[in-house]
């Protein structure tokens, strides 16, 4: 259970929908006075280097925020970004020397940059390199009683939180989904969320890949927020071909991560218009052949 490491994946496409996504809900979140609570279920490290071992390894950063802060091709235009989109790059840009490209910040250190001095953030990752890294990493920021790192199971520890003082919070939960139980974990930590504070925002990042689990989830989803009486939303970028392939000797070869998805409960208002053309500009931008598209659905 402790294979998965996101620093091998860190600024993919699925980082670009999942990390856009989460900046532009928290930041209509904290318009509001009241403190916020946020709760990041499987935090993972907090920062990556994209020149480091793991992020070079995969490489799969090159079709993700690097792609996006390239050069444009020849004959194609510059991004001129979709507002949702911008303020995803500037807060990467952030964490980077002028034109740097060497550092990504993962959920934790987005969530913390946005957040105000009243609100809290609640941090859990099991993993033990990674808790050790991430509490590491949360020490420099100084952030006093702001920031709390738990080497625990997020599935379980979020429950202590709920519902947070403040009756407000929003909630992160993006497993590695290595595991198959991990599918059902979420349905069931979302479904007992609802009834610890039914008007928390929840958000969770899924893999499209052939596995039923992977399919079921969002349905089973949507079917928590309409049973619940609430709100939800459901974006999904695919960026290229996801059925298994042969090559010329007959090796079966896998696509990677083809596809991934976002569905929140109780999302912002705003979110749907906001993410409408920043998924327009990913599919142009990330796509890697003419599979590439994108949903944005909504309910409730």
């Amino acid at each position: 259970m402790f294979s998965y490491r996101h620093a091998f994946h860190a600024g993919n496409h699925a980082d670009v929908l999942k990390h856009t996504v989460l900046i532009a809900a928290l930041k209509h979140l904290t318009e509001k006075d009241p403190a916020l609570a946020v709760l990041d279920t499987h935090a993972g490290a907090g920062l990556y280097r994209l020149d480091g071992d793991y992020a070079e390894t995969s490489g799969e950063a090159a079709n993700g925020i690097l792609k996006l802060l390239a050069d444009p091709e020849p004959g194609q235009p510059p991004l001129v970004a979709a507002p949702a989109l911008q303020d995803y790059l500037d807060l990467v840009a952030s964490f980077n020397k002028s034109g740097g490209k060497k550092v990504y910040p993962g959920s934790p250190f987005i969530m913390q940059q946005l957040l105000r001095d009243h609100d809290r953030l609640k941090l859990f990752e099991l993993h033990p390199t990674d808790s050790k890294t991430l509490s590491a990493n949360i020490a420099q920021l100084s952030a006093g009683r702001q920031v709390a790192v738990f080497r625990e199971d997020g599935f379980e520890g979020i429950r202590k939180f709920l519902p947070p003082p403040s009756r407000r919070a929003f909630l992160l939960c993006d497993p590695s989904y290595e595991i198959k139980s991990d599918y059902s974990l979420v349905t069931e930590m979302i479904a007992n969320s609802l009834k610890l504070f039914a008007t928390g925002t929840y958000a969770v990042w899924y893999p499209i890949i052939p596995r039923p689990e992977a399919h079921d989830l969002p349905r089973k989803l949507k079917t928590l927020a309409t049973k619940a009486g609430k709100s939800w939303l459901h974006a999904t970028l695919t960026v290229k071909f996801s059925k298994l392939t042969t090559d010329a000797e007959g090796e079966v070869k896998r696509p990677g991560l083809p596809a991934s998805g976002m569905f929140l409960i109780n999302p912002p208002h705003t979110l749907k218009a906001a993410l409408k053309p920043a998924l327009a500009q990913m599919v142009e931008r990330l796509g890697q052949d003419k599979h590439a598209t994108s949903t944005l659905d909504s309910g409730g």
